[in-house]
């Protein structure tokens, strides 16, 4: 498998991101959600690859099959591996696809390198732009809930992510388009990532408040987010970034959960390969 090198800065480590390069044409880079891994593209990768576009997607640093090291899980360190990624694979014209967590290193990337190899950006079931509930963000999620998250992922990580994937997919309602098969699947990526990295970069999508950044986001972006979402909810996420993303399309999927990649593929693939042709 191949593998690009990027510097642990504070440690002077060399850090090994794994990826998958397919097809050619204008590049897509997709950046997956927390705690999975590269591969919960699938559904994806093809459609974008058959719609005569290049498809790169990699695991980020404690995830998959990337290195773990012990530090740096902020979103400038992961915004400095996409950099390396673009830099070392020669990009240009590329087209930034976040989902989930992802988002944030889209709007971090943008802010801390600018636009100049980057067409387009692609928010889906983003964390974008904050999460924590606070007196001027009344819709985020309470404090409480997030240390509940962050000491179950000290004390009994396995088992919460477990319960974690059947939430991600609001599996109850969802059990036709998403099997037991599945969740187990999901469970042996999840449970397999570093449990520092698993637990830093909760901290860094829990912690990061990304409105003041939200206005170096200038390339045409398509944000998709499912109005069903108990992970991210809609109101405090996707609907005030459409408010502060000027040159945005924006699509609601009715019903969907959070892993809409998943349980609303054919709407997800359809708005994304629309908005990647024109």
């Amino acid at each position: 498998m191949p593998f690009i090198e990027t510097e642990d800065s504070q440690r002077g480590e060399n850090v090994y991101l794994n990826y998958q390069d397919y097809g050619q044409g204008q590049p897509v880079i997709l950046i997956h959600g927390w705690p999975l891994s590269h591969k919960m593209w699938e559904n994806q990768v093809q459609a974008i690859v058959d719609a005569g576009f290049r498809c790169i997607a990699y695991d980020r640093r404690g995830f998959g099959d990337s290195d773990r090291p012990y530090l740096n899980y902020d979103y400038s360190s992961l915004a400095q591996d996409l950099r390396t990624l673009i830099e070392q694979l020669n990009l240009w014209d590329c087209v930034l696809v976040g989902f989930s967590m992802g988002g944030g290193e889209v709007v971090r990337y943008l802010s801390m390198f600018g636009d100049e190899r980057v067409a387009k950006a692609v928010l889906i079931s983003s964390v974008i732009p904050m999460v924590k509930k606070t007196d001027d963000n009344p819709d985020g999620v309470p404090e409480d809930k997030l240390n509940e998250i962050m000491e179950s992922l000290k004390t009994k990580r396995v088992t919460f992510l477990a319960e974690f994937s059947k939430q991600f997919y609001n599996y109850s309602d969802n059990k036709d388009t998403v099997s037991e098969q599945q969740l187990h699947y999901d469970w042996s990526i999840t449970s397999a990532a570093s449990p520092r990295g698993t637990i830093e970069t909760a901290k860094a999508w829990a912690n990061t408040d990304f409105r003041p950044e939200l206005r170096n986001v200038t390339v045409p972006t398509l944000i998709v987010h499912g109005d069903a979402d108990q992970i991210v909810p809609i109101k405090t996420s996707s609907e005030q970034s459409t408010k502060e993303i000027w040159n945005n399309k924006y699509v609601k999927i009715e019903g969907a959960p959070h892993g809409l990649f998943l349980t609303h593929k054919e709407k997800l693939n359809s708005a994304l390969i629309d908005f990647l042709r024109k």
